[in-house]
């Protein structure tokens, strides 16, 4: 049995794969869309009281609002380096068009902050943990690398039999050291060499205080929601390398990302002084970006 903070690939209203908002998650801020274009194909959408983030996930196209259009710069797939993203903030309607699949990054702000472009070349990409806890990450929208109103969001690499959301820690409390951010967990797998589906794994836990219990397979397409509780590890099996885009807000009036560990595993952070980053990272060759 599946839980319901699962949601499996294509159980959208098309053209729209992922249609996670607030209401149908069950909480306030976060949500995500994810879109599918054909060549020369457009779309025309409102941000109401959301500012979103979008980029390409496959494909490339662009995003024209207020007499300004952005490129979005084409990309083979979620593991060819980092994409353009195209912010676009509150009450604004814009149409995207182009050919491919398109993340729409969600949350609700207040504030208007101006539309504007970010080129994948620009995009920061860092290398997280070591040895099999290694990962790649782009912070393409994070609190510290861009300036938004509450939404951050990020993509996470992790190879094929490696771990990552690893030591489990949550952000569920507004504190000196934590943020409460609702955060959306999208996949995408790599195939293997002869075109099989690869696969990952997905776990959230909670506390006695607020029991939370997620345990699920997942693969190019699902999602995971996490309105609160430790989570961790995304697990990619071995041969499969395991992409996930992280989208999160919360309603503290304090934009940033502070989490703390499953206190009962964070020692395992001190384990990565002694080792080497897994040597396939990153996973792409840097490409030309403008």
């Amino acid at each position: 049995m599946h839980s319901k903070l699962y949601i499996p690939a294509r159980s959208a209203e098309l053209p729209f794969t992922v249609d996670v908002t607030p209401e149908s998650a069950g909480w306030t801020e976060s949500s995500l869309r994810v879109l599918e274009l054909d060549d020369s194909q457009t779309a025309e959408l409102h941000t109401g009281r959301t500012e979103v983030m979008i980029l390409p996930l496959t494909g490339g196209g662009t995003v024209s609002c207020g007499g300004e259009t952005f490129e979005l710069s084409p990309r083979a797939s979620v593991f060819d380096g980092p994409a353009d993203m195209v912010y676009v903030g509150i009450d604004q309607e814009y149409v995207l068009s182009g050919g491919g699949r398109f993340a729409i990054c969600g949350a609700r702000a207040k504030r208007s902050f101006p539309n504007r472009r970010v080129a994948a070349a620009d995009v920061a990409l860092e290398l997280r943990g070591a040895g099999n806890c290694s990962r790649q990450v782009h912070n393409f929208g994070t609190a510290d690398t861009f300036e938004a109103d509450s939404l951050i969001a990020c993509e996470v690499i992790t190879p094929g039999g490696n771990w990552s959301s690893y030591p489990a820690h949550k952000h569920d409390e507004n504190t000196p050291t934590q943020t409460a951010l609702e955060e959306i967990y999208y996949f995408e797998i790599a195939e293997g060499p002869d075109g099989s589906r690869g696969f990952g794994y997905h776990r959230v836990y909670g506390t006695p205080d607020r029991p939370i219990e997620v345990l699920e397979e997942v693969r190019t397409g699902d999602v995971v929601l996490v309105p609160h509780g430790y989570h961790g590890p995304s697990v990619a099996a071995p041969g499969y390398h395991m992409y996930y885009l992280n989208v999160m807000a919360g309603p503290g009036a304090e934009r940033a990302w502070k989490i703390v560990d499953d206190p009962e595993h964070t020692w395992l952070r001190g384990t990565w002084d002694g080792q080497d980053i897994d040597p396939r990272l990153p996973l792409h060759q840097p490409r030309k970006g403008a």
